[in-house]
């Protein structure tokens, strides 16, 4: 009679087991951080787009504490409380919480925000500081040990060499393979800047003016090219040239950002005279960029240079018979488009690295350069170098949440 009793228990309790079993497990939230901007708001679900380049789906809850802060702030004492009424389209989000799926979505327990107004003053602001405390050149020599990256400087027969010092608050970011803009810009180290590449940085000078100390840099590493054209491809928006110095075909992507410009005749054959030594070869060194100046037409250099060919100080990027400036120089000359180049035009092109899967990207596009080609050929795919990583459009707030 107990043995029996005894199996009626035991079957019960195996059989929930086996049910237990049976059953799917349920996946187990896990801890999660997301940040990125806000792009669509319903209700309290706020979809992210992040700076992954993905999308995440953020539950704000009755229970979520949500936060306010200004770019720069990393306090939270600091934070002001706001509701769930107050965050707009366009506005930077931090949340933390749990998902279950892998990150996909989020439950949140707390967010901090930046609104778009806030970071759209932050980004003026720095764009301002860029232009006032940036310096920008060729990375010429590392120094890990000391903290010190030295870069060279200014126009073509005008170059200087600078120390830039990192410290442990300095922030480093690395351009991307594609990209020119500060805002595609990644987080770097020390150990990835090398010989040749651009760099900018903004900090304070050292009395003497030859060392900065640096509160942020961005590098990248860039190619200089020059050859003639192959062919051009407007459907794919490419052009395709032979490189001089490898004799080998080279393909661009053209892009909307790229700047494409046509040097005048008569100013390719002053400036092929001067780098041959000709007259006003020798003179005077040429003007330097301002620290900083934008790239931009509307700039402050852009606007105080006269057209080319012009006199004055300005002078189309040429002052008392020096070298050219050509950072001066670029935003006056006549813009040319892929369907103005023909097979055998003779190029100077400044472009993105690129990768194997990326083609690299023309940001600068200099054409009707066959004299300067011809008088100088071991200069030609340097003369555009150091370009200037401008503020204006490329330098972003750096203090993203």
């Amino acid at each position: 009679m107990f043995a029996f009793i005894a199996v009626l228990a035991v079957v019960p309790c195996h059989a929930a087991t086996q049910a237990q079993a049976a059953q799917p497990t349920a996946p187990s939230a896990s801890k999660v951080k997301t940040v990125g901007t806000i792009k669509t708001i319903s209700g309290n679900t706020v979809t992210l787009a992040t700076d992954s380049g993905s999308e995440v789906t953020v539950l704000l809850q009755s229970s979520t504490r949500l936060l306010r802060m200004a770019p720069g702030q990393t306090d939270l004492k600091q934070a002001t409380p706001i509701q769930l009424q107050d965050l707009q389209v366009g506005d930077r989000l931090l949340a933390g919480g749990s998902s279950a799926d892998g990150g996909k979505s989020l439950t949140a327990t707390s967010a901090v925000v930046m609104t778009k107004a806030d970071v759209a003053a932050k980004q003026e602001h720095d764009r301002e500081d860029w232009q006032k405390r940036g310096v920008g050149g060729l990375v010429k020599a590392v120094d890990a040990s000391t903290g010190t990256i030295t870069i060279s400087t200014g126009a073509l027969g005008a170059r200087t060499t600078l120390a830039v010092k990192i410290s442990k608050a300095t922030v480093i970011r690395r351009y991307a393979p594609d990209s020119v803009k500060f805002d595609d810009a990644k987080p770097g180290t020390l150990e990835q800047i090398k010989s040749g590449d651009q760099l900018r940085a903004r900090g304070t000078k050292s009395d003497d003016g030859k060392e900065v100390a640096a509160a942020e840099i961005v590098s990248g590493a860039f190619l200089s090219v020059a050859g003639t054209v192959v062919s051009t491809d407007p459907s794919n928006n490419t052009v395709t040239l032979t490189d001089l110095a490898t004799k080998r075909p080279v393909t661009m992507k053209i892009t909307g950002d790229s700047q494409m410009r046509k040097l005048p005749a008569t100013m390719a054959q002053g400036i092929a005279m001067r780098l041959k030594g000709g007259p006003g070869g020798g003179g005077a060194e040429a003007p330097v960029a301002a620290p900083g100046a934008s790239r931009g037409v509307g700039s402050a250099s852009a606007r105080s240079a006269e057209a080319p060919g012009g006199s004055g100080a300005g002078g189309g990027g040429f002052r008392q018979g020096g070298p050219p400036d050509f950072q001066r120089m670029l935003t006056r000359l006549p813009a040319v488009t892929l369907a103005d180049l023909q097979k055998g035009d003779a190029l100077m092109i400044v472009a993105t690295e690129g990768s194997a899967e990326v083609p690299s990207t023309a940001i600068i596009l200099l054409s009707g350069v066959e004299p300067i080609l011809t008088a100088a050929p071991s200069q030609a795919s340097t003369i555009l170098s150091p370009w200037n990583l401008s503020a204006g459009g490329n330098v972003g707030t750096g203090d993203a949440p």
